[in-house]
């Protein structure tokens, strides 16, 4: 077997890792310490990611017809890894890349695919998605949003949770419910979040600035053309979309750097003489590579064009893990990065406190590999 990287697959990395050292300000830790959703970061990455479109770096793995280069999953992997272990400067505009803009692709109208996905290819777009409720965070069969027929549309009312860039975002990808049948009955629409009975309220948190939201929708009026297929296809859309969203952030790319970084200052302190210390480095480092290899096993898989399988949920609690694994030593370790020492640091701590929520929480997760994978009894 063959881990290494291609000739071509190489040269691709070199560039955009030339193209983060140059287009990254001196000050950008510091404006990454500011989380995703921040009003800064968002204001950065707007300008960074139309930068990306024009080098096509954005989203090199979309078909040419929709912007992007043929370049297939492991470019768009490549460019992931590099982006995280960086500290993600694409701010929310990554749920475009991986999830959003593939499943307009594959299950949009001509005419959504026309007037959403260039936008979202130019990076001149940031989404929110309306998923959680406050009775149904991953069991998404239970929402209780009402998406209510009515002439020319539907009438949306309900409230979503937890919903990460709400504020700053100009449009949803919202699941709402049309029927009572738990899975048969749900609906996808494309609804703009200036729409008239829309509220977005900031939920305060140690995560970020403006990074979640409560989300309330009051008799909303969505047209029928908004509609994301057909209706009782959301759950179909639905799974396709996770499929990519769970390994579609290498958040062990930037627990590997600030694991690395961390070493480097117990050497100097001389702390990483301690048994102990090297001990719990070695098991951090040994997570993050378990989760890279179980991450790239499933990126294969969508190269060859396999269907999704159990082993996306595998390599999410093995990204949840390390993440949390490296985040547990910093803390023990070296406790002053996280007290202004080291902004990017703090970042990824911060980060690593939602990790196992976001994407389905790793409980849920942790339920599939036993069903779909081990094949345990429920």
């Amino acid at each position: 077997m063959d881990f290494s990287w291609s000739p071509q697959q190489s040269d691709f990395r070199q560039r955009v890792r030339a193209f983060l050292a140059r287009e990254l300000p001196s000050d950008w830790e510091h404006l990454a310490e500011h989380g995703p959703a921040s009003a800064g970061l968002t204001e950065f990455s707007m300008k960074f990611c139309q930068k990306l479109a024009r080098e096509g770096l954005l989203v090199p793995h979309w078909p040419a017809v929709y912007g992007g280069h043929d370049g297939g999953s492991w470019q768009h992997f490549i460019v992931g890894e590099e982006m995280w272990a960086a500290g993600e400067p694409r701010g929310g505009q990554y749920m475009n890349v991986n999830w959003i803009g593939p499943t307009l692709i594959q299950f949009g109208s001509e005419e959504q695919k026309a007037r959403y996905v260039p936008p979202m290819a130019e990076g001149r777009e940031l989404w929110c998605q309306g998923f959680s409720e406050p009775g149904a965070g991953s069991d998404l069969a239970g929402l209780r949003t009402r998406a209510t027929p009515a002439e020319g549309g539907y009438r949306v009312n309900g409230q979503k949770i937890w919903t990460s860039y709400a504020g700053l975002a100009t449009t949803c990808f919202l699941l709402a419910r049309t029927n009572d049948d738990r899975k048969g009955g749900l609906a996808i629409f494309i609804l703009p979040m200036d729409s008239k009975g829309i509220t977005v309220r900031e939920i305060p948190s140690l995560v970020g600035r403006g990074d979640i939201h409560e989300v309330f929708f009051d008799d909303v009026f969505v047209p029928s053309c908004a509609r994301l297929g057909e209706e009782g296809q959301a759950w179909k859309i639905i799974t396709y979309a996770l499929a990519n969203e769970r390994i579609g952030i290498p958040r062990y790319a930037l627990a590997e750097k600030i694991l690395h970084r961390t070493i480097r200052h117990l050497q100097q302190t001389g702390d990483y003489s301690r048994s102990e210390v090297r001990q719990r480095a070695a098991q951090a480092l040994s997570m993050c590579r378990a989760a890279q290899l179980l991450s790239y096993r499933v990126i294969d898989q969508r190269a060859r064009g396999l269907s999704p399988t159990a082993d996306s949920s595998v390599g999410r609690v093995a990204v949840v893990a390390a993440e949390r694994a490296v985040a547990d030593f910093v803390a023990e370790f070296h406790l002053p990065a996280l007290c202004g020492e080291d902004p990017l640091s703090l970042a990824h701590h911060q980060r690593a406190i939602t990790s196992g929520i976001g994407a389905g929480a790793a409980e849920i997760q942790l339920n599939l590999v036993a069903t779909q994978f081990l094949s345990l009894p429920r």
